[in-house]
């Protein structure tokens, strides 16, 4: 079961989810252009949602593994470097959580901000830790192969249950209208969100679930535009070099289970699902706001019972 304690579908501006301290707040109204007014909406064109204008609600967490070049050893010393230089990441957007290391590899468990694309993410962590190491007086060179993971409390399979059962979940009192609903969930079993991107630097697991909610929670019963939505997240996720593994279409909200681009940022990949889904069905449809969460093969509780044994 999805730990329901992760969505929460009002959104806060540049705040984690689910986290101590982030209360969130209702977005207030729809975005313009598309009004309840009774049963009729005013549709007006849509303006670009930006990473500027929308508010962000986020559970993300990525795991770097790195190892030292052929021959050479990690230092006794690396977790507590590593520690050291934990506030030199944080202006980066990530916030060191976790580490363990082993004389042939060192893992780091960050959260990180949806602005940080994993390319980045790797950049940022290998740099900083071998310039704190040199300073330390114990130089290491690490292997131009890393390992990036997004992780979160639920796993692949947890996340694609959920999204199957969206339709039957919802309990609609119309039996015709949930056989109709049915058409709107995709599941892509080509797309393999267990495999890596592999690419120059390393293997990338790197998996996000998106959540947009219709603005004012305004129910969408048009097949045609139920369907224009649907197509138009392939569209974008192709645009985007995303692979979608799992989508669910509902009346007022959309789940997508996506292998990202690696170099590609959460915010920029929901930024732009929203406009490109916007687009398709002409109004400003969404709320201002999104929510976007890591998942894997694992659970932070594999990492946790890891990095307890260090």
């Amino acid at each position: 079961m999805l730990h329901s304690n992760r969505i929460d579908l009002r959104f806060q501006r540049d705040k984690p989810a689910g986290e101590p301290g982030t209360s969130a707040k209702e977005t207030g109204g729809a975005p313009g252009g598309f009004i309840p007014t009774g049963r009729k909406i005013l549709v007006g064109r849509p303006s670009r949602y930006t990473s500027r204008n929308v508010g962000r609600a986020y559970s993300l967490r990525y795991d770097w593994t790195g190892w030292p070049t052929e021959g050479a050893a990690l230092p006794s010393s690396i977790t507590a470097v590593a520690k050291s230089v934990a506030s030199a990441w944080e202006p980066d957007g990530l916030h060191l959580l976790e580490s363990h290391a082993l004389p042939g590899q060192i893992q780091l468990l960050f959260s990180a901000t949806p602005d940080v694309s994993p390319v980045f993410f790797c950049q940022r962590i290998k740099g900083r830790l071998q310039h704190a190491l040199r300073q330390a007086g114990v130089p290491v060179v690490f292997s131009r192969k890393v390992s990036f993971r997004s992780l979160g409390e639920n796993t692949t399979p947890d996340v694609d249950g959920y999204l199957r059962k969206q339709v039957r979940k919802e309990g609609f009192a119309d039996y015709r209208f949930e056989g109709i609903m049915t058409q709107f969930t995709v599941v892509c079993p080509e797309v393999s969100l267990a495999e890596p991107s592999e690419t120059a630097s390393g293997r990338y697991w790197y998996n996000l679930h998106l959540v947009l909610v219709v603005a004012n929670r305004f129910r969408l019963t048009k097949p045609a535009v139920l369907g224009s939505l649907r197509d138009a997240a392939f569209r974008v996720a192709g645009e985007m070099g995303c692979r979608i593994g799992a989508l669910a279409v509902m009346p007022d909200h959309v789940h997508v289970a996506v292998r990202g681009d690696v170099s590609r940022s959460p915010d920029e990949i929901a930024v732009a699902f929203q406009n490109g889904m916007a687009r398709a069905v002409g109004c400003q449809v969404w709320q201002d706001g999104y929510y976007v969460g890591t998942f894997s093969e694992y659970a932070l509780d594999v990492i946790r019972r890891i990095t307890g044994r260090s």
